[in-house]
């Protein structure tokens, strides 16, 4: 039975995916439990399957690829609800925070959380890498909206390095209605009106500089679909 289902949503990820795959190897080599890797390639016009395909050569990789460009949430949706493992990790495909974090990840889950969130925002984060003053200031304001808004008790929704148990996942993710990428504050939002224990755990994190979010275009989305996730639970759309 595989132990650990590994989620990775890319878009156009040619030049990040190898490194990101390869870390993923190197760290997963060391385990003595069963895994697969899930690859949602987001509609990219680019190598990423074939690169991600003559990395990992067996059937540990499944590649999944959206016929056209759905969004993140879409892809990390798909990865989830096609995955086969007892717990389920989804990360960026830059792997900004560290592997090794994953450990300890899998510790709090074998200790009886639900769901563990990785963190940037706790006094025991490291940013080895910061982001640009810009982004890090429009993300301080989001989570400010979320905070006001949506969802109160977290320090980070939007770090992508996220684990669940298997049932917990299934059932968040069934519920899941944003493709983009406020999906994070909707899965929370779930995941707390379904009664989860959830912890937010400081990770190693450091910035890639090649974003894929532009930062007007994205910011305002975010905030709009801040909006939907407050219409689709007035509208009773996330009782299970």
């Amino acid at each position: 039975m595989i132990f650990l289902s590994i989620i990775i949503p890319a878009f156009n990820e040619e030049k990040r995916i190898p490194n990101t795959l390869l870390n993923l190897l190197n760290y997963l080599s060391a385990k003595s439990y069963k895994w697969e890797i899930i690859l949602v390639d987001d509609g990219s016009t680019d190598r990423t399957s074939e690169i991600a395909k003559e990395i990992i050569k067996n059937n540990s990789l499944t590649v999944i690829k959206n016929h056209l460009n759905q969004g993140k949430g879409y892809s990390v949706k798909r990865g989830v609800l096609s995955s086969k493992g007892k717990v389920l990790f989804f990360s960026d495909a830059d792997l900004s925070a560290s592997i090794e974090d994953l450990d300890k990840m899998l510790l709090w889950i074998d200790r009886g959380y639900d769901i563990v969130i990785g963190s940037r925002m706790l006094p025991e984060s490291i940013i080895e890498v910061r982001q640009p003053l810009h982004r890090e200031l429009m993300g301080k304001i989001f989570n400010l909206l979320v905070q006001s808004f949506v969802l109160k008790g977290f320090k980070d929704t939007q770090c992508g390095f996220k684990c669940f148990k298997r049932e917990s996942a299934l059932q968040v993710f069934s519920l899941q209605r944003l493709a983009g990428f406020a999906f994070d504050v909707e899965i929370l939002y779930i995941a707390q009106k379904c009664g989860f224990k959830i912890k937010e755990q400081p990770v190693r994190w450091t910035n890639s500089p090649a974003s894929k979010v532009h930062l007007l275009k994205g910011s305002l989305s975010m905030i709009l679909e801040l909006l939907k996730i407050r219409l689709y639970n007035w509208k009773g759309y996330y009782r299970f």
